[in-house]
């Protein structure tokens, strides 16, 4: 409560960052964020509450931190962020050229193939983070989820009411899924490779006799594939994007192989 009461003063009076109180306190969070003792977004009571408090730190972050120049030939870098390290200690497999900046929560027996996880971003155990795939900024991922190669889970720093993008444990994210604006995935769910999700995207449940419509969350369980559905506009009528819940993935097979065998039980490419 004294790092929270520290880090709202200072956010409204950024002159007091000059003051090492408040400036070891900003860097203080940050190290509770990195080691995941404090989060961006937290579980609480069946909903996901953000603490905004939290993001203020991070941003105020950016503004105390110098530039610096990093080498490795014949590489040059020039930024604020320092990067994570011991791997090893953490229980993490980090790849080459597996990036993640030090402020992201990494929990053991997590994979990280050559990717990006971003400062305030939250990776649970035993989740793997494949090929080309980004975590964003604050993004919550939960327990044993795949993000396959290419995904990009988006980032949020501001406004500070926005939810971040929250992945829910044992999920399956399919090859260039994109996953932004604060949609939640739901626990267990699958999305099909190239399903495209934002707060505005219209999640359709065709697998009844009626569709049901949904938006900025997916359903526990449901496989989701791309969809299209027609839209009226002044110049005609055209094919607008949607994703299409088909299915839930089925109680009975290990949560492991289901998650690319809930794909092809509807014969569905991962």
């Amino acid at each position: 409560m004294e790092l929270k009461k520290l880090i709202e003063e200072a956010w409204s009076n950024r002159e007091l960052l000059q003051n090492s109180t408040y400036s070891d306190a900003v860097r203080a969070v940050i190290e509770e964020v990195d080691k995941g003792r404090l989060r961006v977004a937290s579980p609480e009571q069946e909903k996901w509450v953000v603490n905004e408090w939290v993001k203020q730190a991070i941003l105020m972050y950016f503004g105390i931190q110098q530039m610096q120049t990093w080498t490795l030939p014949p590489f040059e870098f020039y930024d604020k962020m320092l990067l994570k390290s011991n791997y090893k200690e953490l229980g993490v497999r980090a790849v080459p050229h597996a990036v993640a900046r030090y402020g992201a929560y990494v929990a053991r027996n997590v994979v990280l193939m050559p990717s990006y996880v971003n400062i305030g971003a939250y990776v649970d155990e035993g989740s793997m983070v494949d090929t080309w795939a980004t975590v964003g900024s604050c993004a919550q991922i939960g327990k044993g989820v795949h993000l396959s190669g290419g995904v990009g889970i988006g980032g949020v720093l501001e406004p500070l009411q926005a939810s971040p993008v929250i992945i829910e444990d044992g999920c399956f994210i399919g090859s260039r899924c994109i996953v932004v604006e604060g949609v939640i995935v739901e626990k267990e769910a699958v999305l099909g490779a190239n399903v495209v999700l934002t707060q505005s995207t219209k999640i359709i449940d065709v697998s009844g006799n009626e569709p049901i419509e949904y938006k900025g969350r997916v359903p526990a369980r449901s496989v989701v594939i791309p969809g299209s559905y027609t839209k009226k506009f002044n110049a005609g009528e055209y094919q607008v994007s949607c994703a299409l819940i088909i299915g839930q993935r089925k109680a009975s097979t290990d949560l492991k192989t289901s998650l690319n065998d809930a794909l092809r039980d509807f014969n569905v490419s991962v």
